[in-house]
């Protein structure tokens, strides 16, 4: 089966086809994700929120992304796979984040690399793309940035603002970015920019107007409940289900109705016997493991 590519993605937002990314952060999410219809896997820095524990995306390093991306690419067949580039793997400069980026490549098989920041990254991007690292960008709410930005607030809703965002923009489509996602800003900003760009935009709280939508797995099921981002939708409540299986697999074992006799394996009773020390018979349903 054929990869799609970023060609492919760039030739989506011409035929005025809608993206579909998720993220995805093993190997049975990942096949889950692709099996669903998504075109794009991302394997986000997200997993220090969502899978890690900690409070915020910043102690996510390159070998957390490296060990998370590889499996999200064993488990997918079809999905552009996009690795994360972890804080602090890329802001030092271009050299630290070719080097790490040639990780993710080569090391967990990913088929382009993400990064935040518009026009102070747009060297960056450059560099990369000339080395043939396919880039995805990302601006507006930059998560990495969220101390600086004083939490997780709405981007660009000032003229200024909105202005600055629209260079960042074109820096990362002049860089040569083939896709970029835009983060937590008015969805008529978003739209604007969509139409303005050659390259595909990526929304996660920017409005239907982007050239597709991301949005984090745990999110939109219900698995992460420390709180539940405006933008994000619930598409179904897997976390209360996989509660309530949990509760009745403890209910069962505390009963004792678990395992029976079609969760259990058999043995010769004659072997059995021969295991006794006081040679005694053991009844024929519980050697039979009935």
């Amino acid at each position: 089966m054929t990869r799609i590519s970023t060609t492919d993605i760039r030739q989506m937002k011409q035929r005025g086809e809608k993206i579909v990314m998720m993220t995805a952060y093993d190997c049975p999410t990942a096949r889950l994700v692709e099996q669903g219809g998504a075109d794009v896997v991302l394997v986000g820095d997200t997993l220090g929120m969502v899978v890690l524990g900690y409070d915020s995306t910043l102690p996510v390093t390159m070998d957390d992304m490296v060990h998370h991306t590889k499996a999200a690419v064993r488990g997918t067949e079809r999905a552009l796979v996009v690795g994360d580039m972890p804080f602090m793997s890329y802001q030092t400069g271009w050299q630290d984040a070719m080097r790490n980026a040639a990780r993710l490549m080569q090391e967990a098989g990913c088929g382009a690399v993400k990064l935040e920041g518009g026009t102070r990254s747009a060297e960056t991007v450059q560099r990369l793309v000339e080395a043939g690292i396919p880039v995805m960008g990302h601006i507006g709410l930059t998560p990495q940035s969220v101390n600086q930005f004083g939490g997780f607030k709405v981007q660009g809703k000032t003229p200024a603002a909105a202005v600055q965002l629209m260079h960042d923009a074109q820096a990362l489509e002049q860089a040569g970015a083939f896709a970029i996602v835009l983060e937590t800003i008015p969805a008529p900003l978003a739209e604007l920019l969509t139409g303005r760009l050659s390259v595909p935009t990526i929304g996660i709280g920017a409005g239907a107007g982007c050239d597709g939508q991301v949005q984090v797995f745990h999110d939109m099921l219900g698995m992460f409940d420390a709180f539940m981002p405006k933008h994000a939708k619930r598409f179904g409540e897997i976390g209360e289900a996989i509660r309530e299986a949990v509760r009745a697999y403890a209910r069962d074992v505390r009963a004792g109705d678990f395992p029976t006799a079609k969760e259990s394996f058999r043995m010769d009773p004659a072997a059995l016997a021969e295991l006794r020390p006081d040679g005694a018979k053991l009844g024929r349903r519980h050697a039979l493991g009935m």
